[in-house]
């Protein structure tokens, strides 16, 4: 486990900063212990800083993973989010969508979210950018990206796509093989 070089946290950062912002200083300066980033087999883990030094006694091809996995690098370099961290983007989520119950299980099969199945909408949210996407009783859900500004939703019809689908909590029964 090693710490992301300057171009990794970059990328990192920028991904991170479309769904949650400013709020991003809140995930490295926080107030009960200090956490990090660091990097293990291309995939980018955010731990603190206390378990990051008791893993250093362990081998590094016998560590398989240490805090919560926030996603991987992809071959060509590209950083994907993974839903492990949906806990924290939803805690400092800048946007927000809500879905209606019958819009929920689409969502959670992997589909993008329609004008239909919309509840409500963070006020002011640009295009493309990152939403946090909830229920209506404010669970989370998973993560996408707007395809149209809150301004522009509203003239759409019930069939057009709002967010695009990124993530969702469906994935751990989808894709549990990949997830490790």
């Amino acid at each position: 486990m090693r710490p992301l070089t300057e171009e990794e946290s970059k990328t990192v950062f920028t991904k991170l900063a479309n769904y949650i912002g400013k709020n991003l200083v809140h995930l490295i300066d926080r107030q009960d212990e200090p956490h990090c980033f660091r990097l293990q087999k291309d995939r980018v883990f955010y731990v603190s800083e206390s378990s990051m030094r008791l893993a250093i006694s362990v081998a590094r091809p016998n560590l398989i993973s240490l805090g919560t996995c926030f996603g991987k690098f992809t071959k060509s370099g590209k950083f994907k989010l993974h839903i492990t961290a949906l806990d924290y983007l939803a805690q400092y989520a800048k946007y927000k969508v809500w879905i209606k119950p019958n819009g929920e299980m689409p969502f959670l099969y992997g589909n993008h979210v329609l004008k239909a199945h919309l509840g409500r909408i963070t006020e002011d949210t640009p295009e493309h950018q990152g939403v946090v996407v909830y229920s209506m009783n404010d669970t989370p859900l998973g993560f996408g990206v707007t395809a149209r500004s809150t301004v522009d939703t509203r003239k759409l019809d019930p069939t057009a796509i709002i967010v695009f689908h990124q993530a969702d909590v469906g994935e751990y029964l989808r894709d549990e093989e990949t997830l490790f």
